[in-house]
């Protein structure tokens, strides 16, 4: 994610509160302005400027940001684990556990690494505003890189956190407590699951740049929800089921189409249908497109 776009000089009025009352006095307007918060246009514009520089980065660059991505949510597992594992057999377990999960996500986004998830919207907007085929071709090449990439890490992450040794056994059977539930349920269920996280996490993506400082506190509340219903996020989740085929507690047929079929798909609709289209539909007429 970059820097926030800064509006044009004749789009002030348009996304300006203040420039909207008649009889006040620039220092009042500046106080009202500061008293606003931005409205959903701005925040539209501001998402598309970041999803248009993420499409004109390198493959290379989107490979390695998205590598790190993938390496840096391998965190959510090991943190969650253990917390399950200090917290067994307490009440405090389901309610404290899933905090754990959140690490990831805050590494990743507070460290502007390419998360899959995120890009459900981010470049979507573009993609909303130009309709073309060469912004689609954008797209569909950021979308091929970053999860590919972003996979990959989650296997090296699962892997080494499977066979390097370095922990005992009863925090590996807590990896694997915690990594279980990416495997329950059916495709359909899964797919739901899928569809709220994907939503949820897009929908986190659209409140940030009117967050400034509170960036983190969004972050760690919007995940820790994902994390404590259970919800499947086709990344996170992946170091998860990797780390269960690594294990030989999966097989590669379930981490395939048990949870990764069912989860992209409904991280997919989940973002750009519930976030992205729906965003984008509310803002159109204020920007100047239809």
């Amino acid at each position: 994610m970059q820097k926030p776009i800064q509006p044009a000089a004749e789009d002030e009025q348009t996304f300006s509160p203040a420039a909207k009352l008649d009889g006040l006095s620039e220092h009042q307007k500046q106080e009202v302005e500061s008293q606003s918060r931005p409205n959903a246009a701005l925040i539209h514009e501001t998402v598309r400027a970041e999803g248009e520089s993420e499409l004109e980065r390198a493959v290379w660059a989107l490979a390695l940001s998205g590598l790190a991505a993938g390496l840096s949510m391998g965190f959510s597992l090991l943190v969650q684990g253990k917390l399950h594992a200090v917290l067994a057999g307490t009440e405090a377990q389901p309610l404290i556990a899933p905090l754990g999960y959140t690490v990831g996500f805050l590494i990743v986004v507070l460290g502007r690494q390419q998360l899959f998830t995120e890009n459900t919207l981010t470049p979507i907007l573009p993609l909303l505003y130009n309709r073309d085929l060469t912004t689609l071709g954008r797209v569909a090449r950021l979308w091929v890189v970053v999860l590919v990439s972003n996979t990959v890490g989650t296997f090296l992450f699962a892997s080494a956190l499977a066979h390097a040794g370095v922990f005992d056994q009863e925090a590996m059977r807590a990896f694997t407590d915690v990594s279980r539930p990416t495997l329950e349920g059916g495709f359909s269920v899964t797919l739901m699951r899928a569809v709220l996280a994907g939503w949820l996490i897009a929908l986190m993506v659209w409140l940030l740049p009117a967050t400034e400082g509170s960036r983190p506190m969004v972050i760690l509340i919007i995940t820790y929800v994902v994390g404590l219903c259970g919800l499947a996020h086709i990344i996170a989740g992946s170091v998860e089921c990797a780390f269960l085929v690594a294990t030989g507690a999966a097989s590669w047929h379930q981490y395939l189409m048990v949870f990764y079929a069912p989860t992209l798909l409904g991280n997919i609709l989940g973002g750009v249908a519930l976030v992205a289209v729906l965003n984008y539909g509310q803002v159109a007429p204020e920007i100047g497109h239809s």
